[in-house]
């Protein structure tokens, strides 16, 4: 009696298809009435859509035990052909590895052949069929989805603020997650602060991303060029096999059927800061740079960035950053402004401390959007003081119908305890939100301050100093032949 294999693959969107369960009666009837035993170990199942092998982990289990001497068995059932592979290159390449390497042949339940040149014809016309139809399916769904998005239909995973209530319906906004959309557009387009200060303070305000998640900088990147929370749809934007960002022209971007949660305007004005002063065409991100004043410096005559080249001291081979105008290195700049970071980093540390300590600074304040659009941090840390009192009627509960111990609900309640303090704390140093109630010159000062201590800190790196000074820092301008140091700054005032 031979010894089979048998490979179950269903495809999510195909609802016309056997079950799992079907296929595995059939194809153990099918080995039964043909002599083959299949053992429970060699049945693999899977449910992916994915048209390439590489997806397929049980496929490549099974191909990979296949390869192995001795052969662990002779045969491998599938319900159809197209079951086996979604095209007629991978099947091709897959079988004849079977055969020849392996001495495996592939059998179909329902499409039984004759043995010989014949029968191989009919198998590639088989699977040419399937994978005809296959792609029709797929170009008649791709069309489907992109009239829908069109249309201003919404077709994804809703982001944070939002939820589906009913299917085949616009998401509606969860009023509470609606509130940290606010926050992190509202600070990063009216306080000017920088991604990864807004991701710790959500974190520090016990905030999580929809996936539960604590904040990271390319969370809160990802939120502020959603056009979905000003009342957008954007579609097709990366390739689903790759999840690789397609070229801008080939979105679509509709005006949704959902309601927005910040305006259109408060939206354009987070993109063009994106786009303008934090990553310019061309930019980088923070991570990139090698230090932690890269992208920051500017050559006063063409305006490009300087450059951090590494350079190495004679005396003892320390390393160090040497600052040249990209536009020179491209030969389409002749401004003799190089700088050592030897000489540059004590003069900007010194300047940033001046600042602090004279608070001597000339910035313009501009007004927000919308009155609604500010968020009332007091409002919102009253909101997380109010949700652990529920905690502690909770914890308290567990205790009573006896699911915690007395230990356990003490460990709890003093988890709470000091959630509770931290909360109230930063509730009494808190100032309501509002366009006519900025935060003060000296509190903008005090941001530079935590900025410095950041700046000097040896526990932080190159990138998060980067990504610190960025929130505060336009550009800097380094005029060589004056030995004038310029700093343009974008902090909030009264």
């Amino acid at each position: 009696m031979k010894i089979g294999a048998l490979y179950v693959r269903v495809s999510t969107h195909n609802q016309d298809e056997l079950s799992p369960d079907a296929q595995i009666r059939l194809g153990k009837e099918f080995a039964q009435k043909n002599n083959i035993t299949i053992p429970e170990e060699y049945i693999f199942m899977e449910s992916i859509s994915g048209r390439k092998a590489e997806k397929r982990h049980d496929f490549q289990r099974m191909i990979g035990l296949a390869k192995t001497k001795p052969r662990p068995f002779s045969v491998i059932i599938v319900w159809k052909y197209s079951r086996f592979a979604r095209n007629q290159e991978e099947s091709i390449v897959y079988k004849s590895l079977l055969r020849r390497q392996c001495g495996i042949d592939v059998l179909s339940v329902s499409e039984p052949l004759v043995d010989g040149p014949f029968g191989s014809l009919i198998e590639r016309i088989i699977e040419w069929m399937d994978e005809y139809y296959s792609i029709r399916l797929s170009d008649e769904v791709k069309r489907g989805m992109t009239e829908k998005a069109l249309r201003g239909g919404y077709q994804a995973r809703p982001p944070l603020g939002y939820k589906i209530t009913e299917r085949g319906k616009p998401p509606v906004i969860v009023p509470e997650e609606a509130a940290i959309i606010r926050i992190i557009f509202q600070k990063y387009v009216e306080e000017c602060c920088g991604c990864f200060e807004i991701a710790r303070f959500l974190n520090q305000l016990g905030y999580r991303t929809s996936r539960k998640e604590p904040f990271e900088r390319r969370s809160i990147e990802y939120i502020l060029q959603n056009p979905t929370y000003c009342g957008m749809i954007r579609w097709n934007r990366t390739t689903s096999e790759t999840n690789e960002i397609k070229a801008e022209k080939d979105w679509i971007i509709a005006n949704g059927q959902h309601e927005a949660i910040i305006s259109k305007e408060l939206f354009d004005r987070a993109q063009q800061r994106l786009h303008s002063a934090h990553m310019p065409k061309g930019a980088r991100p923070s991570s990139t740079y090698h230090h932690w004043l890269g992208g920051l410096l500017k050559c006063p005559v063409c305006g490009r960035t300087m450059i951090a080249k590494t350079m190495y001291r004679k005396s003892n081979g320390e390393a160090y950053s040497y600052f040249v105008c990209y536009g020179v290195i491209k030969g389409k700049c002749t401004a003799k402004n190089s700088v050592s970071s030897l000489l540059l980093e004590p003069v900007v540390l010194q300047a940033l401390q001046d600042v602090f300590h004279t608070k001597e600074i000339t910035y313009m304040k501009r007004e927000p959007t919308r009155k609604q659009e500010m968020v009332d941090e007091r409002k919102l840390l009253s909101e997380q003081l109010k949700q652990l009192e529920q905690k502690e009627k909770r914890i308290k509960a567990a205790y009573q119908n006896g699911i915690d111990t007395l230990e356990e609900y003490k460990e709890n309640k003093e988890i709470l305890r000091n959630e509770q303090k931290q909360l109230e704390l930063r509730l009494s140093n808190c100032q309501p939100s509002s366009p006519a109630n900025f935060p003060k010159k000296e509190q903008a000062c005090q941001k530079l301050h935590t900025i410095c201590d950041v700046l000097f800190s040896e526990t932080f790196s190159d990138s998060q100093k980067n990504e610190m000074l960025r929130s505060i820092i336009q550009k800097m301008v380094y005029d060589k032949p004056q030995d004038v140091l310029t700093i343009y700054y974008h902090l909030p005032d009264s």
